[in-house]
């Protein structure tokens, strides 16, 4: 059911506003398939920093976030009602409907982000059959960890703690341990 994302050579630079068009864009599909099948959704995207956000090293990442959702659903024997993916300029994207308890599956994908060397890189949003969406914070489960240094991620972004270029020397390395 979930097929790879085949690699990219295309590396386009985005601008804020599309950035944020594409967020508002997904927000729209995520409604819309909350509305259509009326079950749980998951929303998986790649947190990749910079310019640039579908390249063949985010679509390695991405391929890995969909093995590792795959896997545990196998695991997990949970049935998707609902699956597609989009390679997108401005990073790939797949949403997932499956009818499972949010608070499960947010615990179960949280889980194998903490597992995986890159799965501090997937996003795994997840919402429930009413639009609710879950966070690690309401599950009283720590903030996601800086790539570099282990300190809180948002405030080493905030801040700009890291030279872009270090970070994705580091996001290399972590890929790297998955090929």
């Amino acid at each position: 059911m979930f097929y790879p994302l085949p690699d990219t050579q295309e590396q386009f630079e985005i601008s804020l506003p599309e950035l944020l068009d594409s967020r508002d864009a997904r927000q729209a599909r995520q409604q819309q398939w909350i509305g259509l099948h009326q079950v749980t959704l998951i929303s998986f995207t790649v947190v990749f920093p910079g310019a640039v956000k579908d390249n063949s090293l985010v679509r390695h990442v991405f391929n890995q976030g969909l093995n590792a959702l795959k896997q545990i659903a196998s695991r997990r024997q949970w049935v998707f009602l609902s699956q597609q993916s989009w390679a997108l300029k401005t990073g790939p994207e797949c949403l997932a409907a499956v009818d499972v308890d949010a608070i499960e599956i947010k615990k179960a994908l949280i889980e194998i982000e903490e597992l995986s060397p890159v799965g501090r890189l997937w996003d795994f949003d997840v919402f429930d059959a009413n639009g609710q969406q879950y966070s690690r914070s309401q599950l009283n489960l720590s903030s996601r960890r800086c790539l570099v240094c282990e300190n809180e991620a948002k405030v080493c972004a905030r801040h700009r703690t890291h030279p872009l270029g270090e970070i994705l020397n580091r996001i290399e390395e972590l890929a790297n341990a998955t090929r």
